[in-house]
């Protein structure tokens, strides 16, 4: 259930318009929302006053700002071109910004096991500057939401959205409804989160003095936390780690998802497990499509070494070693 959004600009009744018109498509539309939301008071205080939008009164828009990645400019721009779109199909001239263009490949940083575990010191020691019962809980929230995020594969839309009755502590199931691409999964916690999760939501209730509806309610309780404030939150911890200095790859709250494929694909692999039965198995897991996705997080790592190095002694014994001559 969709919250009904506040517009206030020229183009307010049309942007409830397409959101209307996606959602019964079937598509959620939430982040597209928040965007259109920031691109209404963007047409107010530039005091839009007329529907036919031209390109001089997009390009501020468009540009990328100092703090933003090429991803979210996109994001930005993908989602007003909908809006426009949706003008032009009313009949009203309105100026249609460029797609997504090229996109730049940058590669995920994968965590080092010290890289994880200074990460979640940082995580784990953060005391909140504000005397406030709040403060304390979203503190709370954040150890478990990490730690979720990383021990689970989870997207952090996936973790922050959960509702608590999509949270089973009693059987440790996560059921993740929704989620990219419109499915539905379930996912299955090792003990020692679902320890966690337990001890963190009897704390959760106790503070609330009521059952959330939200198993990471944000700082009103009725509403879960926000992706791009766990953005925030996350730059801030890793920021304060010694690592971050050392790091010419910064990584963002996805990377930990990116850590969890590689880490178990090399397990399996040093195992000697055989990644051809796992696979499909992590494929559901992860709520991939296709076998191809899951291999895409693993073979953009730069973590992949550990896993040739096994596969490489096979061919060691059948190209043996160059040495001297004698």
């Amino acid at each position: 259930m969709h919250e009904v959004s506040n517009f206030k600009s020229l183009l307010s009744p049309f942007i409830d318009g397409l959101l209307s018109e996606k959602r019964s498509l079937g598509f959620d539309y939430h982040t597209e929302e928040l965007i259109l939301a920031r691109f209404d008071r963007y047409c107010a205080e530039a005091g839009l006053s007329t529907l036919n939008v031209t390109k001089d009164f997009l390009e501020k828009w468009c540009m990328q700002r100092d703090t933003e990645g090429l991803s979210n400019q996109r994001k930005r721009i993908t989602a007003v071109r909908q809006l426009m779109l949706y003008l032009i199909s009313l009949g009203i001239n309105a100026y249609l910004p460029k797609g997504n263009g090229h996109k730049e490949v940058v590669l995920p940083h994968i965590f080092t096991q010290e890289e994880l575990l200074s990460f979640f010191h940082e995580v784990d020691s953060y005391e909140p500057p504000l005397c406030h019962s709040v403060y304390r809980r979203l503190a709370k929230e954040y150890k478990v939401l990490f730690r979720l995020l990383y021990c689970c594969g989870l997207r952090n839309s996936e973790g922050c959205g959960i509702a608590t009755e999509q949270v089973d502590l009693v059987n440790g199931i996560l059921t993740i409804l929704d989620s990219k691409g419109n499915k539905d999964r379930l996912v299955y916690m090792a003990d020692d989160v679902v320890d966690i999760c337990k001890e963190y939501f009897e704390f959760l209730c106790d503070d609330l003095c009521c059952t959330p509806r939200w198993f990471f309610p944000a700082r009103d309780p009725e509403k879960p936390l926000k992706n791009t404030s766990v953005d925030r939150v996350f730059n801030r911890f890793w920021s304060a780690t010694a690592c971050s200095s050392m790091c010419n790859n910064k990584p963002t709250v996805h990377d930990l998802r990116f850590t969890f494929v590689t880490d178990r694909i090399n397990l399996w692999t040093m195992g000697g497990t055989d990644l051809d039965v796992m696979m499909p198995y992590l494929q559901k897991y992860l709520g991939h499509k296709n076998l191809q996705d899951s291999y895409y997080y693993y073979h953009n790592s730069r973590m992949l070494y550990e896993a040739i190095r096994i596969k490489d002694m096979t061919a060691a014994q059948v190209i043996p070693e160059v040495t001297d001559y004698e």
